[in-house]
């Protein structure tokens, strides 16, 4: 399960916590930490809601953190805040790498725009040739379809799917 979402939103350790309560369980064993959750009021949240409920909660990677003793528990907040920052500078590295690319290509997410993969060129080539003659989307898709050209999904075209191809070729 991700540790990047707020508490609520996660799915993963509502069904972790059901299934813990329903089969006896009183051992939760995670990895490290961090992956419990990279935001520090969420991970010691998730830490004192296990507590509460009899489970007992082991890091493979720091077996003593989780113990009440404050010193570890200063140690655990600590690496926690470390967790979060980092999470942070991830989350703003990916931004201006996602922002430098769209500012030179143009795009970097999302689905590949039309005529991206291999026998595309030439139906949106075809598509383009339609237009110059001056026919709506409407008809360019049946003509499409009459041609025997299908769709990326396998099937038939329609108007809409033409206008957003064209809208999109032409920005």
């Amino acid at each position: 399960m991700s540790g990047a979402t707020e508490l609520e939103n996660r799915p993963a350790l509502m069904e972790l916590l059901e299934a813990l309560a329903g089969n006896g369980t009183k051992l939760v064993l995670i990895e490290k930490l961090d992956r419990l959750a990279r935001d520090l009021m969420v991970q010691e949240t998730i830490i004192g809601d296990l507590r509460k409920k009899g489970f007992e909660l082991i890091s493979v990677s720091e077996p003593d953190l989780l113990q009440r003793d404050p010193t570890r528990v200063l140690m655990r907040q600590v690496f926690g805040a470390i967790a979060q920052y980092e999470k942070a500078m991830i989350v703003a590295k990916l931004r201006g790498a996602r922002e430098r690319i769209k500012a030179k290509a143009g795009r970097c997410e999302g689905r590949k725009p039309y005529g991206f993969f291999a026998g595309e060129a030439e139906t949106l080539q075809r598509i383009q040739e339609l237009r110059s003659e001056r026919l709506g989307f409407d008809r360019i898709a049946k003509r499409l379809n009459t041609e025997g050209f299908s769709a990326r999904t396998g099937g038939r075209w329609h108007g809409l799917v033409v206008n957003r191809i064209l809208s999109r070729s032409n920005a």
